[in-house]
Parts: structure tokens; C-alpha cells; sequence
């Protein structure tokens, strides 16, 4: 669950820039829209998480995000 409170709002984040970048609409405050809202929902669906599992799993979730927000590392190191 916590890597997938990373991996789902940065995947839509992506698309946007994506699609924006494809029709010329690209743009700072396109992206500083983008980056407040991916970050938005990622705390909500932290809430949401620790809202639904009563008995969480707190070490399990944070290392999930941890290695969700370092796997570009990761993929880095082993091509090096």
C-alpha cells in the first residue's frame, strides 16, 4: 500500500506533463499545479490507507514508500 500512495498520483502527474508537453501547453504553473495536487493526493491517500486498515502496518508502509520514492535510484545504481 505506501508505494502505491507514491507510484498512482506521480503516474498521473507524468500523464499530464506528458500530454502537455505533446499539445505545446506545457507550462510552469501547469507543473507547479501538477506537482501540488500529486503531492494532495498522495497525503490523501495516506489518510485514506490508515483510515481502512485499522491494524497498519506503520514500518511496512513507510519502507513501501521509501523504496517507491527511491526505485530512480535504484535503476541508476544497477545500470552503472
Amino acid at each position: 500500500m505506501g508505494g502505491a500512495t507514491i507510484v498512482v498520483p506521480n503516474l498521473f502527474f507524468a500523464l499530464s506533463l506528458w500530454s502537455a508537453a505533446r499539445s505545446g501547453r506545457a507550462s510552469v504553473a501547469r507543473f507547479l499545479v501538477g506537482e501540488f495536487i500529486k503531492v494532495a493526493a498522495t497525503l490523501a491517500l495516506l489518510v485514506i490507507v490508515a483510515g481502512a486498515y485499522r491494524d497498519l502496518h506503520w514500518l511496512a508502509l513507510l519502507a513501501g514508500m521509501f523504496v517507491a520514492l527511491k526505485a530512480n535510484l535504484f535503476v541508476i545504481l544497477i545500470k552503472a
